[in-house]
């Protein structure tokens, strides 16, 4: 089997490359790798294909043999997408629409594993946000991951590809690097306190999030990508663990065994606690009856968030 992993050299890419080439069954026997830059990997059934998936050329590339399963998580993400409206447009929406393309015309429909976000349920929210809430993106980088999940849909209707979009919460922890997620606070708020270190939080304690390790991100990408599908849905909001800012902060106290309350104080950005921080109760029945998961508990969720980056640093 030939799996083809857009952003592969990103933060979930990587966990996604690294859980397929060390779990024990099933493995691919090829592993076609595309990013602007790939890691050095010594396992021969890695192909690294380095460029912009914007290049016509490089799709080409990429599909120069029969590819089974595409993993698209290439993406300009949503702070950088929102002030960089062409670029992202270019990213997010031409090269996933060039992709999707790609994929169908080889004929035999690949199956297509898109990561769409729950930014394209837009803000703010309900009450309540469940399967029958609406898709009413509220930034640029929503529009363009919901457009992206209406041509999957699209081209899955005309048995061109088996596509499956599944929308991720907010994921910990992300690498300390500034890459334009303005989300970033849910990862460092976890980092800093398991630490020891002070930190200034922009949202209030109060804040509410859905978050999800990048543990539990890959394995819902995988089951998403072996799993039978209804025709009729192809995108589904992910369960994710519904958490406050003082509650993550107490299971990394938890979990470390230190005063982690004491390290933190806050200072919030209206704007941005309203876009990341005000997120109501969710229920997800129709992606939990098809097999996919949240972490547990909060606890749960940053000892795999830490476990995790250890491992990858």
């Amino acid at each position: 089997m030939n799996l083809l992993i857009t952003g592969a050299n990103g933060f979930i890419g990587k966990a996604l490359v690294h859980r397929l080439l060390t779990a024990p069954q099933p493995q691919p026997s090829r592993l076609t790798l595309l990013d602007i830059q790939v890691g050095q990997y010594a396992d021969p059934r890695v192909v690294p294909i380095t460029g912009n998936i914007s290049d016509p050329h490089v799709l080409e590339q990429a599909f120069a043999e029969p590819v089974d399963v595409v993993l698209h998580l290439a993406s300009i993400p949503g702070g950088m997408a929102e002030r960089e409206y062409e670029l992202g447009y270019r990213v997010n929406v031409d090269a996933t629409a060039a992709l999707l393309h790609r994929a169908g015309a080889q004929g035999d429909t690949p199956v297509f594993v898109f990561a769409s976000a729950i930014a394209a349920l837009g803000m703010p929210l309900p009450d309540r946000v469940d399967d029958a809430t609406p898709l009413r993106p509220s930034m640029s980088y929503g529009a363009q991951k919901q457009i992206g999940e209406i041509l999957l849909q699209d081209l899955s209707r005309r048995r061109l590809i088996d596509g499956r979009a599944v929308r991720l919460p907010g994921i910990v922890m992300r690498p300390p690097a500034r890459t334009g997620q303005l989300s970033a606070f849910m990862s460092d708020v976890i980092r800093e306190t398991a630490a020891g270190r002070t930190y200034t939080c922009p949202v209030s304690a109060q804040a509410t999030l859905w978050l999800m390790s990048v543990e539990r991100v890959v394995d819902n990408l995988l089951h998403a990508a072996r799993m039978p599908v209804p025709d009729d849905v192809r995108a589904w909001t992910l369960p994710a663990l519904h958490v406050s800012i003082s509650q993550l902060i107490a299971a990394v106290g938890h979990h470390c065994g230190h005063d982690t309350a004491s390290l933190v104080r806050f200072q919030p950005d209206p704007a941005l606690e309203q876009a990341f921080g005000a997120y109501p109760p969710l229920s997800t029945p129709a992606a939990e009856a098809l097999g996919f998961r949240h972490d547990g508990d909060a606890v749960a969720l940053v000892q795999r968030a830490l476990a995790a980056e250890l491992e990858n640093s």
